[in-house]
Parts: C-alpha cells; sequence; structure tokens
C-alpha cells in the first residue's frame, strides 16, 4: 500500500519552500564551511560541558539546501511510517481501494505543503533513524536568512546554532539506545492503529483543521496513542530543553554576541503575521516551543540540585526519561530516579 507519493511531496515542499535568500557562490562556499567547522567545533564544547562522550566522525554533519533537508525528512518519514502502513495493509478490516480513496498523490501534495512550510524555518536537524548512526543536517539557506532578519554576526550566529544541533548528534550517539527507543514508539503507535479508526480521525481532522480548534497530533491519537505521544513528549522535551541548556550554557564563553542572539530569536520563535502562526497551531508548533521552554526548566532545575553528573543518570536508559509529567515536576523525576 502506497498511502503517500513521496516523490511528489518533496517536488511539492521543494516549489513551497523555495530557494531562500540570495546570496552569491562565494557568499555560499562561505557558509557552508563555516558551518562545518561550527559543527566540528562545537563537539568538544558540548562533551565538556555535558559528561557525555562520543567518538568524533560517529554520525556525519551534512550542510543542505532546502530541497536536501526536504528529501532527507521524506526518506525518514517513509522509514517511520513503514510500520504504519504495513498494519493498515495486513489488518483484515481495511476498507477496500484505501489507497485509491485518499490518492497517494494528494496526500503527497498534502505533506508536501506542510514539508515546504517546515522546510523554510528549519536550521538544523539530527535525523537519528539514518542507518548506522544518524545524520545531522544544517540548513544553510534558512541559517543564512535567519541571521539577516535578525541582523545577528553571522559567525556567532553560525555557531550557536552548531552548538545547539551538535547536542543532539551528542545525545544520540553517545546513547544509541535513544534512536532505536524512539522507533520503538513508532512501532508501538503502528500496533494501536486501526484503518477505520483511522479515516474516523483524519474526517474529524480536517472539520477540526478548519475551525481551527486543533493541532494535526491532537486529531488523529487514540488514548493509547496519546499515552505513547505523553513518552514521545517527554524525551523531545529532554532534548529539546537539554541542547538549550548547553548552548546558553557554552555560549557566553565562545560567542560574544550570544546575548543579543538569544533576545532576538526568542522574540522571532513566536512567529510573524497571522498565517504563520496559523501554520504553526496546526503543525504542533507551538508544543514545541513550549518542550524548549518546559525542557529546559527541568533541566537546569536538576542540575542545579544534584549536579551534571547526577544528571546524567537520565541517559542511562528508557526506564530513566522523564515521563512528560515528570518534565513539569522535575523533583519528582529526581526522587524517583535518584
Amino acid at each position: 500500500m502506497n498511502l503517500i507519493d513521496w516523490d511528489f511531496a518533496v517536488t511539492v515542499g521543494s516549489k513551497v519552500a523555495g530557494p531562500g535568500p540570495e546570496v552569491s557562490a562565494d557568499e555560499a562556499a562561505a557558509a557552508v564551511v563555516e558551518l562545518r567547522e561550527g559543527a566540528a567545533r562545537s563537539t568538544p564544547l558540548v562533551s565538556e560541558f555535558t559528561g557525555l562522550r562520543t567518538t568524533a566522525g560517529t554520525a556525519p554533519v551534512l550542510v543542505v539546501d532546502r530541497s536536501g533537508w526536504l528529501q532527507a525528512n521524506a526518506d525518514g518519514f517513509a522509514k517511520i511510517l513503514t510500520p504504519i502502513v504495513d498494519k493498515l495493509t495486513e489488518k483484515k478490516g481495511a476498507p477496500s481501494g484505501l489507497s485509491a480513496a485518499i490518492g497517494s498523490r494528494v496526500t503527497g501534495a498534502e505533506v508536501g505543503l506542510l514539508l515546504g512550510f517546515l522546510g523554510s524555518k528549519v536550521l538544523g536537524q539530527f535525523d537519528p533513524f539514518h542507518d548506522p548512526h544518524g545524520r545531522l543536517l544544517l540548513v544553510a539557506p534558512n541559517i543564512v536568512h535567519v541571521e539577516r532578519e535578525i541582523s545577528a554576526d553571522p559567525s556567532d550566529f553560525r555557531l550557536w546554532v552548531c552548538l545547539h544541533e551538535e547536542t543532539h548528534r551528542v545525545q544520540f550517539t553517545a546513547n544509541p539506545w535513544l534512536g532505536d527507543h524512539l522507533m520503538a514508539q513508532m512501532n508501538a503507535v503502528a500496533d494501536t492503529i486501526e484503518p477505520s479508526a483511522l479515516l474516523d480521525g483524519l474526517r474529524r481532522g480536517a472539520e477540526a483543521i478548519r475551525g481551527g480548534n486543533a493541532s494535526v497530533v491532537d486529531i488523529v491519537s487514540s488514548p493509547e496513542q496519546k499515552e505513547i505521544l505523553d513518552r514521545v513528549t517527554g524525551v523531545m522535551s529532554l532534548l529539546e530543553g537539554h541542547a538549550d541548556v548547553v548552548m546558553d550554557g557554552v555560549g557566553p564563553s565562545v560567542i560574544p554576541s550570544v546575548a543579543q542572539i538569544r533576545t532576538k530569536f526568542n522574540q522571532r520563535r513566536q512567529g510573524v503575521g497571522t498565517l504563520d502562526k496559523l501554520l504553526r497551531r496546526l503543525l504542533g508548533l507551538d508544543a514545541k516551543m513550549a518542550q524548549y521552554r518546559d525542557g529546559a526548566v527541568f533541566v537546569r532545575h536538576v542540575v542545579d540540585k544534584v549536579g551534571m553528573e547526577q544528571f546524567n543518570a537520565v541517559w542511562t536508559g528508557p526506564e530513566t526519561l522523564p515521563s512528560k509529567d515528570e518534565i513539569g515536576d522535575p523533583d519528582a523525576w529526581v526522587a524517583r530516579v535518584l
């Protein structure tokens, strides 16, 4: 069963995202070099601050354009959704002609529109599902666009972005079980899916989106799936908050204008314009911003209370990860784990 035409999604997404800001060939080449150097420079800085150790070069660093990011994410989503598609194919309750009813090309266009919007925003991303050890993507056009938009020093801003994204690379490569754990959650979602319920959810979702009352994640989740998503939310809040704490902890020692960058970037995170805010809401990006905020509060509280070395017990295995509730109550995590 082919629910999504991924090639068409990339084509549509590339048109929606556009090429990005105008830069000369020399400027583009210089940005690529500086981002690669920034990622390499960030590795020991992140390791020293966090105490997490990883072998250099375990996961490659790729500096990509918007189309490159779109293709990488289409490949990643295709892999993640494979168990769900397989379950839909296997289950006897799947309505006949499901693929024809939805239309892989239509869903490809819809996914392409969403990826295109995100592809013009994302600065960097660690892909933990790319074999064998993941890969780090730095989206050069978007980084250049934002540094110009907030009038940041280019070298400072690029290193600042690298610190955050390199923290994600270190998180996963120092703790290889993390990627397996997240993939297991995707498989668990697949186990809960019933084709008829999925279609009903999509129908309800269309109405909710038109009314602006829910995000994409909210509208297709059964109680079992919400429980899984709560576990994933706890993990993602930890990862994003930890990366924010690292960039704020390391930044002042190596980035002269870090305070100005943080202030301007936080303002930008709120979104600009009604359409942008609506799309952020529908895509669940408001929740993403909450993950940065709540996760950072969790990490700072625990580290202030017990120190970084004891905090690092969080990376022991799935059982020591904070739940969604514990992200909001870090003392509960300390009591349970430490």
